[in-house]
């Protein structure tokens, strides 16, 4: 099926990893399928930049998973060619490195013996509390304190949460710090930081973490080379502009493909597009209520700025995190230690995130001035020289992360209510489901689509 098609086929908005992994499985069934990506490679987040022999992520994407059917189903795709990556992150706070996960030894040496204890009393006093009482948790701030106890809040939470949302923990909802570091409690950190064995089920804990040898863009890369093995399509650089439906049935989505628009007819659309731009792209319109609804969901920005070295190695870290304000980098991490093909031999670079929104300071900023700020501070911290860096990249990625906040959930669940009168509509993955989905998750998302779609499991 090519950009021009009538044959009713599968029409995928989208080409990230959930929409990859639907159209994948899809066209290994025989269905027809049509990935339409507006970028001009595929992956969404899950893509690999190649810049003058450097190769990185659009930030740095581990994957992980308990469920061992996907496993194995990312094992075939990537045809057994990854690596197992042990996770060592750190926090940098205080003027001092943390362990995170959270190692005890390491936080009374770091913190203190006595605000170490204080945490520990903190987390008491809540656990007590909330036996009394069961709190009432709303927002972010509600449930860390509910699980860590105040003390630990404020000392790590507060300023990294409020820095990559971008607003304060009191509004931003207890549904993405409950989802994203399910089940963990600081007894439960504690527990795995001296026996390595009480964490193993917990994700947040992960001691290793699988990774193509060339980069996550290597599985999104399989995926089409998968789809288009069997006869369907993946387009690029061909964006959604309208999707046409009549008594609540989708007919076609019109594109734009390097200005030229054309129609795209299907019988069944899935789309892992921005959940608010599907409402806004419904010809005729979504009613106002559900336009008003759209309207109300926000998305968070990011900057990503890699410098590259002359020199071998950096760190020896996977991750490391800037909680405090005062330090524009969010998080780094260096590729070669993720994998060592990311770099040219005796070359290594570091890949710095920069949380944002859209039309703000950081986001408006020139080039040069991102990798002067990013090499600035990496010098401050002593991790490199000023004559070291030969190169840099900088990339901008709008809507990377749903933001959820405090009453998002209204809106959210009338636009969800209202696409499921669509018959042969159906939202995936992080953007299309607004979920902050981990990738075993958005994959899983457009698995479960396709399977809907076969009326049967195909990952078995």
């Amino acid at each position: 099926m090519d950009i021009n098609s009538k044959q009713n086929g599968i029409v995928v908005l989208g080409g990230g990893l959930a929409g990859l992994s639907a159209g994948y499985v899809l066209s290994r069934e025989g269905e027809k399928v049509l990935v339409v990506e507006g970028d001009s490679t595929v992956g969404g987040l899950s893509k690999t930049y190649k810049h003058n022999g450097f190769m990185f992520d659009l930030g740095g994407h581990r994957f992980i998973t308990h469920n061992r059917l996907l496993e194995r189903f990312v094992n075939e795709l990537l045809k057994g060619e990854f690596l197992k990556v042990p996770r060592t992150s750190q926090i940098y706070m205080f003027g001092r490195y943390f362990d995170y996960p959270l190692k005890p030894i390491n936080a009374m040496f770091g913190l203190g013996i006595l605000t170490s204890l204080q945490i520990l009393l903190d987390y008491w006093k809540e656990k007590v509390k909330n036996a009394l009482t069961p709190p009432e948790i709303i927002s972010l701030e509600d449930w860390v304190v509910s699980q860590f106890g105040r003390k630990m809040f404020d000392l790590y939470f507060k300023q990294y949460s409020e820095k990559v949302w971008g607003i304060d923990c009191k509004n931003i909802s207890q549904e993405w710090v409950s989802e994203r570091i399910k089940g963990l409690s600081l007894w439960e950190a504690i527990k795995n930081g001296f026996t390595k064995v009480s964490g193993k089920g917990l994700k947040t804990l992960a001691d290793e973490f699988i990774y193509p040898p060339y980069g996550i863009g290597q599985l999104s890369d399989n995926f089409k080379e998968g789809i288009e093995e069997a006869g369907s399509s993946v387009t690029t650089e061909t964006k959604v502009i309208k999707v046409n439906h009549e008594n609540f049935n989708v007919r076609s989505i019109t594109v734009d493909n390097n200005g030229k628009q054309y129609d795209i007819e299907g019988k069944e659309f899935i789309s892992s597009i921005p959940l608010t731009h599907l409402a806004k792209m419904l010809q005729p319109s979504a009613p106002a209520d559900i336009m008003e609804a759209a309207s109300k969901l926000r998305y968070r920005d990011i900057v990503i700025v890699t410098v590259m070295l002359d020199r071998e190695k950096v760190t020896d870290l996977t991750w490391l995190y800037f909680p405090e304000k005062d330090m524009p980098l969010g998080r780094i991490h260096e590729p070669r230690n993720w994998s060592p093909y990311m770099a040219p031999e005796g070359k290594t670079h570091v890949v710095a995130e920069f949380f944002c929104f859209k039309g703000d300071k950081i986001w408006n900023s020139s080039d040069e001035e991102l990798t002067a700020i990013t090499v600035e501070n990496l010098g401050k911290l002593g991790f490199i020289k000023e004559n070291e860096v030969i190169d840099s990249y900088v990339v901008r990625a709008a809507k990377a992360y749903p933001l959820m906040e405090v009453g998002y959930r209204e809106p959210y669940d009338k636009i969800l209510q209202y696409l499921k009168n669509f018959k042969n509509l159906r939202p995936i993955g992080r953007g299309g489901l607004f979920k902050y989905y981990n990738m075993d998750r958005a994959m899983e998302s457009g698995i479960e689509v396709a399977e809907e779609i076969l009326g049967r499991k195909v990952i078995e």
